[in-house]
């Protein structure tokens, strides 16, 4: 059978991991709270009810801070642990865990300063509890949330809204099913007016999570008892009523020993002719041990159901994880070899793209097939070739000396000038695909899962992949720039040699000279021009749709990155870092979403290392 240091110190260690992960209940609701599912006992009570001494009699030392007004403004986890017979006693705070206080003078300090680190001193409240840990061979195995006491005025410094928040606080502990209910209330005042018992009755109705607790009995008036109501017929609860007489002022003032207290309320109640037949089952000391035995139990029956919360969360936990990407490893062979798989899953994408698997290669098709033709045919030949430039460029072209058959120069320039006009369109179609490539690498890295963690790593690659895109570009003007100068270079000579022919072909050289220079024969110069011009221009809009393919399609599937990735195998491990640095949200989200997981993980090996005492 498992023991109840076992059952209740497991809750102890998973509430503290909680607490360090920011989850003590009504805050993140990404996930299910842990803190939500692990019964607790709070300690509920309003302003001088003697809800203190009430825990100060069970751990047996003065350790609370004391005051008028609102003294406890954020909620105490008190977890007890009980040590052999002898040890030296000690406290642990979770935000100061390398320090151990024996000196509960000191403890009081540190819980009055640390509630000051967190609200200041402008007596706000706060929902962020302080874990504190008593080890002594004079407490039972316990843990107890001490929260603020209820009350119904505001005190100098805080708002008016302080007494609504204390009572939200305390609801938000006391509605949860797996919470027990210490409520608190002094004997020397109507049972029907506690706001603990007005407060329990409302989230716990039947009674049956609600332990009823009587301070002050030895404050009441001669002749008057608390029998109706520790005997359960002022207000039935399904658990028992416990009377606890606390030390009086004059004690305290008086710093008389706690187990001297101990032994004074015991006395009390075994002379005490109201509440003698009741004394085995009064006073502090058996408060605590049936508080403990009752959380036991609630732990032991919970169990089942906190073991199917945790692991409903590391389902979630590890589906989140794998969304939000895995943790990156600090040395620098793993850095490099993260952002070359990276820069892989992108090539990947980027090439289908190109290839059409994806979207938008088709784009580059539509250059070659309508932007290009369209281009060419725009170009402005008829002007160009028309009778009057076609005269002036021949006449010019002649020089002193008119020529004898055919305008061999002039045909020279009027076909050189025509060809200028092709390197207009030829230098578009490289822009265009440019444009179509730069806008591919920017949908590829947009749709490159993995990349999308790392912000610095994407301006990285597209810098590098604009960088390559415009060597290419460069490129692809060159090459198709000189393809048109190719074809200014060197004139088909088939075409030349069918023009005396054609100019001769009236047979009568006199009239040859003479219809020379009359607008028909300028006009047969144009047309021969203009046929020649269309030939060439069939002949580009095959080349340079290869050339750009060649120049910049293909290169950018083979080596969109090859310089990037000479550059990154040259960086040293901080470098590397700073390329695979996140959105400091995201880093912040993994991280809690990585140490929650350990925790749940944790917590159920630890919860299977018991369950079979179940």
């Amino acid at each position: 059978m498992a023991t109840m240091e076992s059952l209740i110190g497991l809750v102890n260690r998973i509430q503290r991991a909680c607490t360090a992960l920011g989850d003590y209940g009504g805050g993140d609701t990404t996930f299910s709270s842990l803190w939500e599912a692990l019964p607790s006992v709070a300690v509920v009570g309003g302003q001088s009810s003697g809800k203190s001494s009430v825990l100060e009699s069970i751990v047996g030392r003065d350790f609370l801070p004391r005051g008028s007004g609102i003294v406890t403004r954020r909620p105490l986890v008190l977890q007890l642990h009980r040590t052999e017979d002898g040890a030296q006693e000690y406290a642990e705070f979770l935000h100061l865990p390398k320090r151990r206080f024996s000196d509960f003078a000191l403890v009081r300090k540190e819980i009055q300063d640390e509630t000051d680190r967190v609200t200041g001193r402008t007596k706000q409240i706060s929902p962020i509890p302080i874990h504190l840990s008593i080890y002594s061979p004079n407490v039972v195995n316990l843990t107890l949330i001490d929260l603020p006491g209820l009350t119904k005025v505001a005190v100098e410094g805080q708002p008016d809204s302080v007494v609504e928040d204390i009572e939200n606080m305390v609801r938000s502990y006391v509605e949860k099913p797996s919470c027990i209910i210490l409520a608190i209330s002094p004997a020397n005042q109507d049972i029907a007016t506690s706001d603990a018992i007005k407060l329990a009755r409302e989230v716990d109705p039947t009674g049956e999570r609600t332990f009823g607790v009587l301070t002050k009995l030895d404050l009441m008036d001669k002749g008057t008892n608390a029998l109706d109501v520790l005997e359960g017929r002022s207000y039935r609860l399904q658990q028992p009523w416990v009377g606890i007489v606390n030390r009086s002022q004059a004690d305290i003032n008086k710093n008389v020993d706690m187990i001297v207290a101990r032994r004074k309320e015991r006395e009390y109640f075994a002379t005490s002719a109201d509440y003698g037949h009741l004394a085995s089952k009064m006073g502090s000391e058996y408060l605590a041990k049936l508080l403990s035995k009752h959380l036991e139990s609630v732990i032991r029956a919970r169990i089942p159901s906190i073991t199917s919360l945790i692991n409903k969360s590391i389902d979630e936990l590890e589906s989140e994880m794998d969304h939000l990407g895995r943790p990156i490893a600090v040395d620098a062979g793993a850095q490099l070899y993260t952002i070359l798989e990276l820069c892989r899953a992108f090539d990947r994408i980027f090439k289908e793209h190109l290839d059409g698997g994806r979207p938008g290669g088709d784009r580059i098709y539509g250059v070659f097939d309508n932007q290009l033709p369209a281009a060419l045919r725009k170009l402005p030949f008829d002007r160009h070739l028309s009778v009057h430039n076609v005269k002036k460029v021949v006449s010019e072209a002649d020089g002193y000396q008119p020529h004898l058959i055919a305008p061999e120069q002039g045909y020279r320039r009027l076909i050189e000038g025509s060809l200028n006009y092709f390197r207009g369109p030829a230098e578009a179609s490289v822009d265009a695909v440019h444009f179509v490539l730069k806008e591919l690498v920017r949908k590829s890295i947009g749709e490159t899962q993995e990349l999308r963690r790392f912000p610095t790593l994407q301006a990285e690659i597209a810098a590098a992949a604009g960088e390559a895109l415009e060597r290419f570009r460069e490129d692809g003007k060159k090459t198709v720039i000189r393809l048109v100068d190719m074809e200014s270079s060197y004139l088909t000579v088939e075409f030349f040699r069918r023009l005396p022919q054609e100019i001769e072909k009236g047979g009568n050289p006199a009239t040859s000279t003479v219809d020379r220079y009359t607008e028909g024969h300028f006009r047969r110069i144009a047309s021969n021009v203009s046929s020649y011009i269309g030939m060439v221009s069939d002949t580009l809009k095959n080349t340079i749709p290869k050339a750009v393919v060649y120049c910049q399609v293909r290169e950018a599937k083979q080596s969109l990155l090859n310089y990037f990735y000479t550059q990154i195998g040259q960086k040293e491990a901080k470098q590397l870092g700073l390329m695979l640095d996140e959105d400091p949200a995201l880093m912040e989200k993994r991280q809690q979403c990585a140490k929650r997981l350990e925790l749940y993980k944790a917590a159920r090996d630890e919860i299977d290392s018991v369950s079979w005492a179940r």
